[in-house]
């Protein structure tokens, strides 16, 4: 009997803390990532799913493991990812994180200049040392949003990437229908055009089960 694929799932926005009680994050609202580990579940995957804070449940029969932050989550992928076949990052990591994390209340003043550093880029490290692991990542732009995600893809190491788009008539958070391209190393991207999320999902899996059998194809020559 085949061995149950093992796939790991990264979703919702991190959470980086300016002070006890403000913080940096973004627009994500987790619904992609939470589709993509329960329809892995329903085929039969053994998913565990790596959640930044949402307002999400988490999804029964699926091994979950909350975190804050983007040095959280990466905590967390690191140990986890080599016991995985395949890693979906939906996650929405903050580029950013403050400087100086200040412990009592930042207090009201005229102006407020807090500087920002680079938060780890998660997906690119794990990339670097995934061997025959297959990874899937996801990006976001405002604009030239294919071109930017295929530079992204190389940039990266990845194997394939969703990108996703922010404008006028497309606002892909919460449980909205949504338009992205899938793009990989070689062949034009896949455009799905106004895909519920759910929908999403099970496309991305399949998507994701071909560069396996590309793979083995590869090894059969």
């Amino acid at each position: 009997m085949p061995r149950q694929k093992r796939l790991l799932v990264t979703a919702g926005p991190t959470r980086e803390m300016l002070d006890p009680v403000r913080f940096l994050s973004n627009l994500s609202t987790g619904e992609m990532g939470y589709e993509v580990a329960r329809a892995a579940r329903r085929r039969g995957y053994l998913v565990t799913l790596v959640s930044g804070p949402t307002a999400i449940p988490a999804p029964q029969s699926i091994r979950f493991i909350p975190v804050v932050s983007a040095r959280d989550m990466k905590a967390v992928c690191d140990r986890e990812f080599p016991k995985h076949d395949a890693l979906v990052m939906t996650a929405a990591v903050c580029d950013f994180t403050a400087v100086t994390y200040q412990s009592q209340k930042i207090h009201r003043t005229r102006t407020k200049r807090i500087l920002l550093k680079q938060t780890p880029d998660i997906v690119a490290g794990l990339a670097r040392k995934k061997g025959k692991r297959t990874i899937i990542g996801f990006c976001l732009e405002t604009e030239d949003w294919i071109k930017r995600g295929r530079a992204k893809l190389r940039r990266k190491g990845l194997d394939g990437i969703v990108a996703n788009f922010y404008g006028k008539g497309h606002v892909p958070f919460g449980r909205r229908k949504i338009t992205v391209a899938l793009v990989a190393k070689a062949g034009p991207p896949v455009l799905l055009k106004n895909y519920s999320k759910p929908r999403m999902a099970l496309s991305l899996l399949g998507w994701l089960e071909s560069f396996d059998k590309n793979r083995f194809r590869k090894r059969q020559k």
